[in-house]
């Protein structure tokens, strides 16, 4: 499946536009706090532990959006957009978020 935030693709030509496809992913930002508690004490730097927590929420956003465009017979999902959010009273949820259009190519 070509996934791309595009609205082409080189060398391939779109034949059927079949709709907007999304996936998401929600997490439960006491999971990061329990999990990844000691960041607080990091000044400056990177905080790995965040990172591989925002990067697992982000591929299985995208694995939902590839299981969607499959469900419709699309081989690529063009103009792809990725959106990171903060929900719930107080803050307690974190949500990722891609959309895009699932298409049929030549």
């Amino acid at each position: 499946m070509i996934v791309t935030s595009t609205d082409s693709i080189e060398g391939r030509q779109i034949t059927h536009y079949l709709g907007i496809v999304a996936g998401e992913a929600i997490m439960g930002v006491n999971v990061f706090r329990d999990l990844f508690s000691s960041v607080r004490d990091i000044v400056g730097g990177r905080a790995g532990g965040y990172q591989a927590a925002l990067r697992d929420a982000r591929e299985a956003a995208f694995a939902d959006l590839e299981e969607s465009a499959r469900a419709l017979g699309a081989d690529a999902v063009v103009g792809v957009d990725v959106d990171y959010e903060v929900l719930g009273k107080e803050n307690g949820m974190l949500m990722v978020s891609v959309n895009g259009t699932a298409v049929r190519l030549r």
